[in-house]
């Protein structure tokens, strides 16, 4: 059995160019009126900020909780054009969902996403056709101006070498075509920082009390740091609820009488280890409207999703015996039992998605973005997805721009004067980051591990440097932080000095892998809680 021996010591000092303290974020959001207060810290109010910032616009970001704490960081990690939206005849909005995906994994983000086949197979009695199916991804990779390949059949044969848990049992062809995915909670980290580096101020762990007025417009919001109690309150000439399943909440604080204008739909994963390693992912059709998922993603298995109806509380939102047993039991159509077994589920994670209020299957529904204006003047806008992200900020960005009477659009960079494709910090061919790591070291003694430094390259970009700088000047943070993870200890004290970790979750979950891999014990628990309790 492996030990822990191998964890930094006290006295991690911050790195250079630290954030500022909480209580200095909060005094400067109490002094300034700000243009614009986004009240919500998903993909969906990041990339708003994200974009307001880049407009000129002095903007405020909070979350209740951490940034992407909730839906955000419990999506499929897929950056995708929406295959069966070909059945509905929505041909403009796949293409559309192209170019996004495109713009993200190639110019945005490369260092963040990275391409992915996808094997879709035909089973004898299946819901769909072979020749179906193959004209459909052809179709799907000419909406993609066959930036991917081109969709075509495959024999079982061919499929099975390249993902041996396969059942090739009365499988009839295997249709291919090409996405991208990502890792969601790193994604949008980042597009927070790109919001910081255009001059938004932001913070996590600070819920919204109350609504502040002005003759009967919403003009601000009192506030509660969750950390320490402390009460604070934001100006803002504009406040937008970007608050995802709370959306209705923050509106009956602006109006006791606001109706219901969401319905939520659960979507539950689980993360498994992996008995043989994939060089594909598998979409299963379940029936004529869903598809079920098993992608090879951080060096494990991610197995979903469902699609359920939720009228809980969103913040008791988990997975549950009958969630794991429906993904197990849809994955069973395609996977062999040996890479099903329960023993090997490392985490199982549930998100919410938003949609339009309304009757109907959930299965079904459009995932549009719905933006309202409310009695006080506030604006409320949640839904869409995540491969939409920038599209989103940016047709937010217009609504704020054509609001009668309101001064914002006079101080407003128009948004088509604006990169379409600004990068995200850290932008870099993760080969060229990987290779340089390994060729410099970046620390004394050992050579850094293959698997770090690819994890670092494609998690960080060129920001890897600055973490394998920090564990070059304290060669204990070099360190794995377990030994069955390619992460190290300079990342922790990278996530409280630069990335706004302010809980072992916050670290754990989100900028890190630990948690997803089963691996955050209770030793690592409180080594990190003793890294984050060092913060200057």
């Amino acid at each position: 059995m492996t030990t822990l021996h191998s964890v930094p010591a006290l006295g991690t000092r911050p790195a250079a160019g630290s954030l500022p303290s909480r209580a200095e974020t909060r005094e400067l959001l109490s002094k300034a009126t700000y243009d614009l207060l986004v009240v919500g810290g998903g993909i969906l109010g990041i990339s708003t900020a994200w974009h307001a910032a880049q407009s000129g616009l002095r903007v405020a970001l909070v979350d209740a909780g951490d940034f992407a704490g909730a839906t955000s960081s419990a999506s499929s990690k897929l950056l995708h054009g929406g295959l069966r939206y070909l059945q509905t005849g929505a041909v403009k909005l796949v293409a559309e969902n192209h170019f996004e995906r495109r713009a993200v994994s190639r110019q945005v983000a490369p260092h963040l996403a990275n391409p992915l086949t996808f094997y879709l197979p035909v089973y004898k009695g299946g819901p769909h056709g072979a020749a179906k199916l193959g004209a459909g991804v052809f179709a799907y990779s000419a909406l993609s101006a066959f930036g991917d390949g081109v969709g075509h059949l495959l024999s079982p044969a061919k499929a099975a070498q390249d993902v041996p848990e396969l059942r090739t049992d009365n499988l009839k062809a295997v249709a291919v075509y090409g996405d991208d995915q990502m890792n969601d909670a790193r994604m949008a980290l980042m597009t927070v920082r790109a919001a910081v580096d255009a001059g938004a101020t932001v913070l996590n762990h600070a819920a919204v009390t109350g609504l502040r007025f002005t003759r009967g417009r919403v003009t601000g919001a009192d506030l509660v740091d969750r950390l320490d109690g402390t009460e604070f309150g934001v100006d803002a000439r504009l406040v937008l609820n970007a608050t995802g399943p709370w959306v209705d909440h923050l509106r009956r604080m602006e109006d006791p009488n606001a109706a219901p204008s969401i319905r939520l739909s659960k979507g539950a994963h689980l993360v498994l280890k992996r008995t043989s390693p994939w060089k594909a992912a598998l979409a299963t059709p379940i029936d004529k409207y869903r598809i079920t998922f098993a992608l090879p993603w951080e060096d494990m298995l991610l197995l979903g999703t469902t699609d359920e109806e939720y009228e809980g509380d969103p913040a008791d939102v988990a997975v549950n015996e009958k969630d794991t047993a429906q993904i197990l039991d849809e994955a069973a159509f395609s996977i062999r039992d040996q890479q099903l077994d329960r023993d090997l589920i490392t985490y199982a994670f549930a998100g919410l998605r938003v949609l339009p209020g309304g009757p109907g299957d959930t299965a079904k529904a459009k995932r549009e973005t719905v933006v309202t204006e409310g009695r006080g003047g506030m604006l409320s806008v949640a839904g869409g997805k995540w491969t939409t992200f920038r599209h989103i900020g940016r047709t937010v960005m217009d609504k704020l721009a054509a609001l009668p009477g309101r001064p914002l659009s006079d101080d407003m960079e128009p948004m088509a004067r604006l990169p379409r494709k600004l990068p995200l910090p850290g932008i870099a061919n993760p080969d060229a980051v990987a290779h340089r790591l390994l060729v410099d070291g970046g620390t004394p003694g050992p050579r850094m591990a293959a698997d770090t430094a690819r994890h670092l390259a494609t998690h960080y970009g060129s920001l890897s440097f600055d973490i394998a700088r920090m564990a070059y000047e304290n060669p204990e943070l070099a360190e794995r932080i377990h030994p069955d993870a390619p992460e190290i200890w300079a990342q922790v004290a990278y996530a409280r000095d630069l990335e706004w970790a302010e809980t072992a979750d916050d670290v754990l979950r989100r900028r890190t892998t630990l948690t997803i891999r089963g691996l955050a014990t209770d030793e690592i628990r409180g080594r990190v809680e003793a890294m984050l309790a060092e913060r200057s």
